[in-house]
């Protein structure tokens, strides 16, 4: 019995305080779209591949070994990718003073090496990935004395670029449960801090005594008849 008044008072304590809670949670999803959609900056992403193989191996010679030992260099070829001494030449090719985000990783049990750039500027974003590779590819046959670098994936422009980031949807969906539990838990707290005696519910919890009987409260147009009925008899009096 006492698990069913509990969420009888659960529910209504959800209805006194649905306004505030709806406010609050269109208030949430309110603010993260205007941050999403205004004040942060979209970032687009463009991403290139390279293959590498053994250094002038002849498909007849091609073998578990020579695979494995690729697999290796590529952990090498990941930290290049990212040094200086690739990413220098990069920016004065492009004239550029940041490149942004840059990520380099291997597809599972593959030769192939994944460039993804992150940037402002979608075509920037293009020109940094395929440049990393263009420069890569012909400054490890210095650094490593290696010609096994070929470029599989060029990163291409599309027509209408779209960011990869913010996603104003999901952050409205967060926004939205934020908000809502927000909600809950404020009116929750306010039911918890609202300690005035309102119906006789109240006065029995309160005082805990059973309720003996009911003052209804009198309208207002019978008060006043009533008191007129008063005031006729105390003259007849």
């Amino acid at each position: 019995m006492e698990e069913t008044i509990s969420l009888q008072e659960l529910g209504r304590t959800l209805r006194k305080r649905m306004s505030l809670i709806a406010i609050l949670t269109m208030l949430a999803i309110t603010v993260s779209g205007i941050i999403s959609f205004v004040f942060i900056t979209p970032i687009y992403q463009a991403s290139t591949q390279i293959l590498i193989n053994q250094e002038k191996v002849d498909a007849t010679a091609l073998n578990t070994s020579n695979i494995q030992t690729d697999l290796q260099l590529i952990n090498t070829y990941n930290v290049i990718i990212k040094s200086p001494a690739i990413l220098d030449i990069v920016k004065e090719k492009l004239k550029l003073s940041g490149l942004g985000q840059i990520t380099v990783n291997s597809e599972a049990n593959s030769q192939v090496v994944n460039i993804t750039v992150q940037n402002k500027n979608p075509k920037h974003a293009v020109d940094i990935a395929n440049t990393i590779a263009t420069v890569f590819q012909k400054e490890v046959t210095v650094l490593m004395n290696v010609d096994n670098v070929n470029i599989l994936t060029a990163a291409e422009l599309p027509n209408k670029p779209s960011p990869v980031k913010p996603n104003p949807v999901l952050n409205m969906v967060i926004a939205a449960f934020v908000g809502l539990v927000l909600g809950v838990a404020i009116a929750f707290l306010l039911e918890y801090l609202d300690t005035t005696i309102k119906t006789e519910q109240d006065v029995e919890n309160s005082l805990e005594l059973p309720i003996l009987g009911l003052i209804s409260p009198i309208p207002d147009s019978e008060m006043v008849i009533t008191n007129q009925t008063i005031t006729q008899r105390r003259k007849r009096g």
